[in-house]
């Protein structure tokens, strides 16, 4: 990675991830940080596959709300 990256962008992603609840930022953070399979993630948390599957889902989309929600201006909402 090089250092000349701003730093705004990596904050708002971290702060997404942060508001995450803990079950869903554990299983987010598992499949992409370890990088664990959906499977390894079922068998730790007692999961089904799909739950995890929907588990990730519903992360993505939280953060992708977070972090555009960010960018948005007050008049811009409906």
């Amino acid at each position: 990675m090089t250092d000349d990256l701003d730093p705004a962008p990596v904050k708002r992603l971290e702060r997404a991830v942060r508001k995450l609840p803990r079950l869903q930022r554990e299983i987010f953070l598992a499949a992409r940080l370890d990088e664990m399979s959906y499977v390894e993630i079922a068998e730790r948390t007692g999961l089904s596959v799909g739950q995890v599957e929907r588990e990730i889902a519903r992360a993505l989309v939280s953060i992708a709300r977070r972090i555009n929600r960010q960018q948005r201006r007050w008049w811009r909402f409906r």
